[in-house]
């Protein structure tokens, strides 16, 4: 199947997710903080915190698995909200992080999913990039570098999907303050929260031991609640 309509069909699951998990309640609001994007009702009892990277494989199966179920569960209803941050672990993260935060806040949430859902598109990409395409992912000028990157491994076509225009995308690949803002998340997740790799989770402050997947964090968000609503 060719490249363009591998990520076309993509996109097509991407919108059945988003419309599943976004029907009426909290999955609208969407409010951008220092360290990333809450998603859901700011009062919630159970404040759960998503540390991703868009180049960890167990990142994107966490959204595949997780994203939709959490949204209905949980976040929709208003019972939770979920915090994702990121944790920049090389150049191809830190672009298509500044993507998914590109334009209003309202869009993050939708841009995060196309990014992790084509993941196995454009990581397989990342993959057997050659040596003059590695290269250029080296560039110091973070706008050139940003270019290469989102041309080889078809980032513009995803933005395309999402309703962006060429200019607009290549606004946000310049934007030198996100991408500062983005790194220095990342080392203050580390120092302040004990972060090591993604994904990992907190509940309600608290990271959670060996909880890297929705099947290891369900029964701890279910049994939170449970504790919550005896009190």
């Amino acid at each position: 199947m060719k490249l363009k309509q591998v990520f076309g069909a993509t996109l097509l699951v991407t919108a059945a997710v988003l419309t599943t998990g976004a029907s009426k309640g909290w999955n609208q609001t969407i409010e951008r903080t220092d360290g990333g994007h809450v998603i859901g009702n700011p009062d919630a009892d159970l404040k759960i915190t998503e540390f991703i990277s868009y180049t960890c494989p167990h990142c994107a199966t966490f959204t595949r698995e997780g994203e939709a179920p959490l949204q209905i569960a949980y976040i929709g209803s208003g019972k939770g909200s979920l915090e994702v941050r990121h944790l920049i672990l090389n150049q191809v993260d830190l672009t298509a992080a500044m993507l998914a935060w590109c334009g209003d806040k309202d869009k993050f949430p939708g841009n995060h999913t196309a990014f992790m859902l084509q993941q196995d598109v454009w990581l397989g990409e990342a993959r057997k990039a050659s040596a003059g395409q590695t290269a250029r992912w080296q560039n110091p000028n973070l706008r050139e570098r940003n270019r290469a990157i989102a041309t080889d491994l078809k980032f513009y076509t995803i933005m395309e999907g999402r309703g962006y225009t060429r200019n607009e995308t290549e606004v946000c690949l310049a934007d030198t303050t996100i991408a500062d803002q983005l790194l220095d998340n990342t080392q203050r997740n580390a120092e302040v929260h004990g972060v090591q790799g993604t994904p990992s989770f907190l509940l309600n402050g608290e990271l959670l031991d060996a909880t890297h997947s929705w099947q290891a964090l369900e029964p701890k968000l279910n049994e939170a609640y449970l504790a919550l609503s005896e009190e």
